[in-house]
């Protein structure tokens, strides 16, 4: 399989396009983070530090996650990462949607009612994770941690990224985050998903399309 270029591009170049791909994809990440926390069965990493967080603070689970985000953004500055647009709007959607959707959707007590609510959040993330990234714009604060960590260190993505995840779900256990079924399934799920969606959604260069077209 080829590899997707996802370096980011100039929002002057298809931005009407690009940007309605950007916000959708964040508004859909930020639900689908609402409903993985409702599911009760166990979050994705980042977000068993924001429950931990938020049972200490007593902040709501968007303001923690948009403070983390923050947080994170602070460590670019030694990695001498660049923000783009998306990566301003990550911090800002992401963070009112999950406040917005978990306001409407309560907790769920019922196995059924939490499977579905688990199963329809991953597969949610993945298309919206896909969505987001697929736009161009900048990376999240996370993504760019990632990839400033690698590129500093020399050490592989997956190496960086798994360190990270493991990392960030311990603290946040510490703190009080939930850690169960649904924390395992999202690390197994997420990459393969987002994988086999990007190719679908990635904003590519009309002229390079065309010169590969040609070759």
């Amino acid at each position: 399989m080829a590899q997707i270029d996802l370096r980011p591009v100039r929002i002057t170049r298809d931005p009407v396009r690009r940007s309605v791909q950007l916000l959708a994809g964040l508004a859909l990440y930020g639900a689908s983070v609402a409903l993985v926390t409702r599911a009760g069965l166990g979050l994705e990493p980042w977000s068993v530090l924001a429950e931990g967080v938020m049972k200490h603070t007593g902040l709501t689970f968007g303001t923690v996650t948009g403070l983390i985000s923050v947080a994170v953004l602070v460590l670019w500055i030694p990695l001498r990462q660049r923000p783009g647009i998306g990566t301003i709007a990550n911090v800002v959607v992401i963070s009112v949607v999950v406040d917005v959707v978990r306001a409407f959707l309560p907790d769920q007590h019922e196995l059924g009612w939490q499977i579905t609510l688990l199963a329809g959040g991953i597969a949610l993330n993945g298309v919206a994770t896909a969505t987001y990234v697929g736009a161009r714009l900048g990376p999240g604060p996370r993504d760019g941690l990632m990839t400033g960590l690698a590129g500093r260190t020399g050490w592989s993505v997956r190496l960086v990224r798994t360190g990270i995840e493991v990392t960030v779900v311990a603290v946040g256990f510490l703190l009080g985050g939930t850690v169960g079924v649904g924390t395992v399934v999202y690390a197994l799920a997420i990459g393969p998903l987002t994988q086999a969606l990007l190719p679908l959604v990635v904003w590519r260069e009309p002229q390079r399309d065309e010169q590969q077209a040609v070759h």
